[in-house]
Order: structure tokens, then sequence, then C-alpha cells
């Protein structure tokens, strides 16, 4: 029996929440970009560009959670009514005949109960709920039940703890479940449903081999059951091309998404809307091994098919318009990949089709602000800029990192067209924000501080730009390791500042086999940091 919140079950019960191995997490820089470096790694402003058929940066956070239903949102494709034999378990009404109707209804209401209560920002009653759930399966698996209901249940508070987040548990459980599951049979109900939400789970915590394997058993399952040209398979062959492609197996991963696009195209022609999912993947992939010829034919096609459901004057048709200008960046297009950028945005503008200030449309108009700088038009660049930075302060606010984040970029721009002093003001400005909200000693706060001492540089303040160097070195050491790239990068900085200084010839010199060695660790003998540092090194020795 599945425990509900207005059941007595959690009432009565002391719940304790799974524990399972801590999953460690990366700090985050912030997005390091300059052209007016001492000698830093020359980078684009802002971040890297990403397609926008999907969203660059999902949150783990109730407004995610409504996409958690049969699979992923990026997985995802419809199926056919007339094909719901399957089961749905998350995803909606089941019309199985094989006597697990309640059991699944009691699942669903579960998923949808948990959903609804992280929706209104109660947490604590979700987890309460899930922590009483766990503890109900708990012991029915301690007193030896570990079947496909077992199975059921787990993923289904798995689903729930993904939902909010908490990845330490939703590892701990999917320990649990890949016990039970690797001891069932193939044919069993609901095994199909469970192993392609375990596989798009293993996907979103970064674990791709436990990926790949549970979405090729899941799809063999459904080959057996609808054949190897049934829409159902579209789940496991976009999970599993996903997983291939972030391992490596790029040609495995690229045969996978065709094989998707065949069977939609089979089953409901060549012009439907559920092809932009396959498509937008595959160009994605595309794009990231160096293919945007390739890449430009997935994004046109998604735009033909979006203009010929839609026409011209919908928000849709500016996204994918937006798409295609990132393939055709790639593919060095710049001037042309400008104007489509242009239109695209227009579009939706037009159309009303997002709020001004979501997150999307932000990431586009930031993207289109750092491609006017590569292409010289920095004046076009830092007014567009500026109105991101104008818009969030509006609605998010003046400290939001948003806010800091485009404070950040316009300060670069100014550097690019060396208005050092108007970048040493936001520069200063952002600091002083960030040392409000996240303190001074976050490593994120090291990237503004930076970019101030290589401004201070180029203004000749070098005591004061020494010191500021010295400082991101410090607290970068603290949180990634004397021998990490971000330390490299700062000490790059830092003997730059150092040499013209004057200082002391050996201290001088073992900074620069320390930038040396970090970075041959870290990009090769043959990178253009490395070659660089070494010219600086024989010129120190030539003294």
């Amino acid at each position: 029996t599945i425990l509900s919140a207005s059941g007595s079950g959690p009432a009565t019960r002391t719940a304790h929440r799974p524990t399972g191995r801590a999953r460690t997490r990366k700090l985050q820089l912030w997005p390091l970009s300059s052209s007016i470096s001492v000698s830093l790694r020359v980078r684009s402003i802002g971040r890297d560009y990403k397609v926008y058929m999907r969203l660059a940066a999902r949150r783990l956070t109730a407004k995610w959670f409504p996409k958690l239903r049969y699979t992923l949102e990026e997985e995802s494709v419809s199926c056919d009514v007339e094909n719901s034999r399957r089961s749905n378990m998350l995803d909606g009404t089941t019309n199985s005949s094989n006597g697990m109707d309640d059991f699944e209804g009691q699942l669903k209401n579960l998923f949808l109960e948990v959903r609804a209560k992280l929706e209104m920002g109660n947490k604590d009653d979700a987890v309460y709920l899930l922590q009483a759930n766990f503890e109900a399966v708990k012991e029915q698996i301690n007193a030896g039940f570990k079947g496909i209901e077992q199975a059921a249940i787990l993923d289904t508070l798995a689903l729930g703890y993904m939902g909010m987040g908490d990845f330490r548990t939703v590892e701990h459980l999917l320990n649990l479940l890949k016990d039970i599951v690797g001891d069932l049979h193939d044919d069993i109900p609901l095994m199909d449903s469970i192993l392609m939400h375990m596989g798009s789970m293993y996907n979103t915590m970064g674990k791709f081999e436990e990926a790949i394997c549970l979405y090729a058993r899941g799809l063999r399952i459904i080959e057996q059951e609808f054949g190897t040209y049934s829409p159902f398979l579209i789940t496991p062959l976009m999970g599993m091309a996903k997983a291939l492609g972030f391992t490596g197996r790029v040609s495995e991963a690229v045969t996978l998404y065709h094989r998707a696009i065949d069977i939609l195209e089979n089953a409901r022609g060549t012009e439907n809307e559920d092809l932009v999912i396959p498509l937008s993947a595959l160009g994605n992939l595309f794009i990231s091994e160096g293919k945007a010829t390739n890449a430009e034919d997935c994004f046109k096609r998604i735009l033909d098919i979006y203009r010929k459901i839609y026409g011209e004057d919908n928000g849709k048709v500016g996204i994918a318009m937006c798409s295609l200008a990132h393939a055709l960046c790639a593919k060095g297009n710049i001037h042309e990949a400008i104007s489509m950028y242009k239109s695209g945005l227009q579009v939706i503008k037009d159309t009303k089709y997002m709020a001004v200030n979501d997150d999307l449309l932000e990431k586009m108009r930031t993207d289109l602000a750092e491609l006017l700088h590569v292409a010289g038009r920095e004046q076009e660049g830092r007014e567009l800029l500026e109105e991101c930075l104008l818009i969030s302060e509006k609605h998010k606010g003046f400290e939001h990192p948003s806010s800091v984040t485009h404070l950040l970029n316009i300060a670069m721009s100014h550097s690019r067209s060396k208005n050092f002093a108007e970048a040493e003001r936001l520069l200063r400005t952002c600091l002083h924000n960030m040392s409000r909200t996240v303190g001074q000693k976050n490593q994120s706060i090291t990237v503004p501080m930076l970019h101030l001492a290589v401004t201070l540089y180029n203004l000749k303040r070098d005591e004061e730009a020494e010191r500021l160097a010295l400082e991101v070195v410090r607290i970068r050491e603290d949180a990634f390791g004397k021998e990490s790239l971000p330390v490299g990068e700062a000490l790059d900085c830092l003997v730059s500042i150092q040499m013209r200084l004057g200082k002391d010839d050996n201290d001088v010199l073992a900074t620069l086999k320390r930038v040396l060695n970090i970075q041959e660790k870290e990009m090769g003998f043959e990178s253009e940091e490395t070659l660089t540092t070494l010219k600086k090194a024989k010129s120190e020795l030539l003294k």
C-alpha cells in the first residue's frame, strides 16, 4: 500500500531519510572572459553557446518537477493513444488489464501529491511523505519481498527526491533499485517504465554508463513487445544516444538519433513537431563534434517544421531561428548568425511568446551580445548587455547573480574598448554586490576580483593589482587546490604584474615554473597558454 498524506501511516511511523554516499559537487567559476588580459587565456564574453530547443540550465526545483513524467523532457516524445497498452505509470490513466491498475493509480497519486507539495513550497511535507513511504517499502524489502511492486515504489520515491534535487538520496534509492530489477524478468509489467526512469535519473546525475545499460535493457523489452518501429522506442533511443554522446561514443549516438528520427517520420510524417526533439539533440551533438554543416541542416529542418505548422509569426519560430543562428556561428558565418539572432528575437518580442525577464530569453540576448563583440560591433553588444542588466535589476534585484553577471560582462566590454576607468567602476560594484551575497571568501568573487587586477594593471596601478591577484590565488588555492587550473590562471596574471614591478627574478621564475606545470598538466604541452608561458620563462632567464 502506498502511504499518502491523508493516510494514517505517516502519523504512526518514525520516518528516517534514506542515506547514501554523498556526491562531490564541483565548485563553479563565474564566467571568466576577457580580451584585455595580462596573459590570461582569451575567452569570449559570457557563457558558452547552447542551442535553445531545451533550457540551457535546468534547476532541480519544484518548477522543474512537473517535467519528471514518464521520461525527462529531453527524451520524451508523446505516444499515440492507440498504443497505450503499455504502462504509463506516472504519466496518466492506464488501460492495462493485468490487475495492477489500482497499484499504478496509487503510485501516480503519490507522485502527484509530492509534486503538488513542492509546487506550493511545502518541501518538508513532501520529504515527510517520501520518508514514510520509504520506511514502509524498506520493511517489505527487509522481510524478503523484492518484487516489481517494491521496485516501482522505490522508483517513484527516487523521482520525488530527484524533483527536489536531493541527488544523494536518489543515488541510494537507485542502488536499491538496481539490486531488485537485476533479479527480475524482462516480461514483468512496469519493468520497462522503471528502467526508463532509472536511465533518465542516471543521465541527469552524469552516470552515463549506468544509464546506457538500463536504456539498452528497456529498448530490448519494448522491441520484443511492440516491434522495431514503435514510437515507444523513442524514449530509450533518445536517452541512450544522449549518454553515448557524453561518453565519447559519438558515431553510436548519431546512429540512434537517426533511428529515432526514422521511426517518427514513418509513424507521423516528415513535418511532425515531435521530430524537433531528436533533431535538436542531433544538432547539438554535431556542433560539439565540430560538424557545423550537419548541425545547420538539423536546425534548418526544425525551423521549416515550425514555419509549416505555425506560420512565420510564432514564438517557436523565433526560438528556432536563434538555434539556427548558433549553428551558423559555429560554421563561421558570423554576420549571417547575427542577422538570424536579431530576427528571431524580434519575432519573440512581437508575439510576446516569452516574458521579458524569461531566463531563456535573457540567455539569447546575452549570446547575441557576445557575438556582436566577436564581430567587432562592441557598442551594439554593450547596449544589449545594458538592456539585459536593466531588465535583470528590475525583475530580480541588483544583487541577483544574473545582474552581477551582466555587470561583469559590461565591465569586460569597456575593458575591451580600453575604457579602463569605467571598467574599474563597474568591477568594484560587482565586488561590492557579491561580497554582500556570497561573502568575501567565496571562490566566485575571485572572477571580478581578477578582472579588476587586470584593469588596474592596465591603469598602471601595479601595487594594488598585485594585492588583488595574491588574494585571488589564496582563495582559489583553498577552493580548488594549489595545482588546479583556476589557480594557474591567477598565477599567470600575478606573475605578469610582478615582472613589471621588478620583483626578485628567482621568485618570478618559481611562479612561472608553477604556472607551466599546471598548464602542461591541464592543457597539454603544445597549448597556446603553455607556449606563451615558456616564452616568458625564456625571457626571464635571458635577463
